[in-house]
């Protein structure tokens, strides 16, 4: 069997080589730098470096674990996963259908460059936009609201609003482009299996409904794990730039306290124990949200 397998191997030389460049690039941006993960058991300083930085062991977990604002990030940042995907799965599925469905090129072609547009606008610029459509004093949204016998909302500034300011706006800049793969999976759809549900009465939306939807269920549970997996991640420049004093006990985040314990305060072991503990709770994550996927629909990454 060795034998064979060699034989194999060397036959096909020419493609293991082209694998490589990727093999290399993967290994020298994707692991070695996990070598700097110890320093999260370290007090490390830059003069004495990684190896001559002194072990503390658990020291920094611990501290991060008996903070004060260990609740509040751990919160914070589930909550806003929690609503992305309650509020955020869904839609790229739904209009994805219902993309499918349309039987006009030109509509079809007109409403997925307005839904993918968005994509393509920058986190600065997506910001910006909320700033300013929300302010107090000439926010389109409060002349609306003034117009309607309403008084003036300081969306930005109130905690109470960071979440769904943050939700919706990634609902409108991600749901068009995130329905792409969806809409892929649609088309490998067996047109015969519709001529036939046809043929036996059923109407659109029972075709949707048990042949559409179970046809590309593979993908949707693949994304779901993949999503469930980065529960504890979140992006860190939309966070920061929509964070202020007034919304900062909503919108203190995992990523936001690291940037700002390790950049700005340069206590690089504390941020490397906290996303190394960040890692360690999304691949546990990962792993039982596979294994549940598996037990219940037999679809899983592995």
């Amino acid at each position: 069997m060795n034998n064979i397998k060699w034989r194999r191997i060397i036959r096909s030389w020419r493609l293991y080589v082209l694998l490589l460049p990727a093999f290399f690039s993967f290994m020298i941006f994707n692991y070695a730098p996990m070598y700097g993960l110890i320093i999260a058991f370290k007090d490390f300083s830059p003069n004495l470096g990684i190896l001559g930085s002194p072990w503390v062991g658990l020291k920094h977990f611990q501290q991060f674990f008996g903070s004060y604002q260990f609740t509040a990030i751990i919160l914070n940042t589930v909550l806003l996963n929690i609503y992305c995907l309650i509020f955020g799965f869904p839609l790229p599925i739904i209009l994805a259908l219902m993309l499918n469905e349309l039987k006009s090129g030109r509509l079809k072609k007109f409403v997925q460059t307005v839904t993918y547009a968005p994509h393509f606008i920058s986190t600065v610029v997506l910001v910006s936009m909320l700033i300013l459509f929300t302010s107090p004093e000439s926010g389109i949204i409060n002349k609306f609201l003034e117009f309607a016998g309403f008084e003036a909302v300081n969306f930005m500034g109130k905690a109470g609003w960071f979440r769904g300011l943050y939700v919706l706006s990634g609902i409108w800049q991600e749901t068009g482009w995130s329905s792409i793969l969806f809409l892929a999976a649609l088309a490998g759809v067996d047109y015969e299996l519709h001529e036939a549900a046809v043929i036996d009465g059923a109407s659109r939306m029972q075709r949707i409904w048990h042949i559409n939807i179970p046809s590309i269920l593979p993908t949707i549970m693949i994304v779901l794990i993949l999503t469930v997996a980065n529960m504890m991640n979140i992006g860190f420049e939309k966070v920061y730039l929509m964070q202020n004093a007034l919304n900062l006990s909503v919108s203190e985040v995992i990523s936001t306290y690291v940037y700002k314990r390790g950049i700005q305060n340069m206590q690089y072991s504390f941020s490397t124990a906290v996303g190394l503990f960040n890692s360690v709770i999304n691949f546990i994550l990962l792993l039982g949200v596979n294994r549940i996927s598996k037990r219940t629909s037999e679809i899983g990454l592995w």
